[in-house]
C-alpha cells in the first residue's frame, strides 16, 4: 500500500491545489488513465486537499494520532539533578579541585614512580636492541 500511495503522489505532482476529491480523481484519469489510481483516490474522504502530502496521509497514515490519551504521564523526579542547583545555571562558578590523595602517597610521588619505571623500561629495551 505505501508503494502505491507513493506512486499516486508522483502521478498527482502537477495537480492544481487546493483540490477536492473529484478534482484529484479527474486529474489522475487525465494523466494516466489507470484504474488503480482512481480506485485508490476513491477511498479518500470528501474534503479539500491543500497538498499532495495530505492526500498520501489520508490514504496511508504515517503520522501518530494526537490526543488519544494513551501517553503515560511523566513521573516526578526521584532526586536532585546532577550538579545540584548549578544544573540550570548557564555559567556556574567552577569549584576547586580538592586534594584527596592520602598523605603518605601524594600525587607527586606517584608521578616520580611512573617516571622511574618508564626510564627502567627504556634502559632494558635499549640493552635488548643493542643501542
Amino acid at each position: 500500500m505505501p508503494a502505491e500511495v507513493a506512486a499516486l503522489q508522483v502521478l498527482l505532482e502537477g495537480v492544481p491545489l487546493p483540490a477536492t476529491k473529484d478534482d484529484l480523481v479527474r486529474y489522475a484519469r487525465e494523466q494516466d488513465g489507470d484504474a488503480d489510481a482512481s480506485s485508490l483516490l476513491a477511498r479518500l474522504p470528501e474534503r479539500e486537499y491543500r497538498s499532495i502530502d495530505e492526500v498520501g496521509e489520508a490514504l496511508a497514515p504515517v503520522q501518530p494520532s494526537s490526543g488519544d490519551g494513551s501517553a503515560e504521564v511523566p513521573r516526578e523526579e526521584s532526586d536532585l539533578p546532577p550538579g545540584g542547583d548549578d544544573y540550570l545555571t548557564p555559567k556556574p562558578t567552577p569549584g576547586a579541585v580538592r586534594n584527596d590523595a592520602p598523605p603518605d602517597n601524594p600525587p607527586q610521588k606517584a608521578i616520580e614512580q611512573q617516571t622511574k619505571t618508564q626510564n627502567d623500561q627504556k634502559e632494558r629495551q635499549d640493552k635488548l636492541l643493542g643501542d
